[in-house]
């Protein structure tokens, strides 16, 4: 499992950008969002570097949430 901040989400089209993303990577991946707390919870086999790279390359900037 995979926690992300992502601070510059804060609509459903950016949870559309950063889902589809996500599931470019794999597309078995289960994506959770929340907008209120602006983090995204991953399930994947996909290395958690190129999941976080992804999401960037969508355009939002995002850490791994401790």
């Amino acid at each position: 499992m995979l926690k992300l901040n992502v601070p510059d989400m804060s609509c459903g089209h950016c949870v559309g950008a950063i889902t589809e993303a996500i599931k470019s990577i794999d597309p078995a991946a289960e994506v959770k969002t929340d907008l209120a707390s602006k983090t995204v919870v991953v399930e994947s086999l996909a290395p958690k570097d190129r999941i976080m790279t992804a999401v960037d390359g969508a355009g939002y900037p995002n850490t791994v949430a401790g």
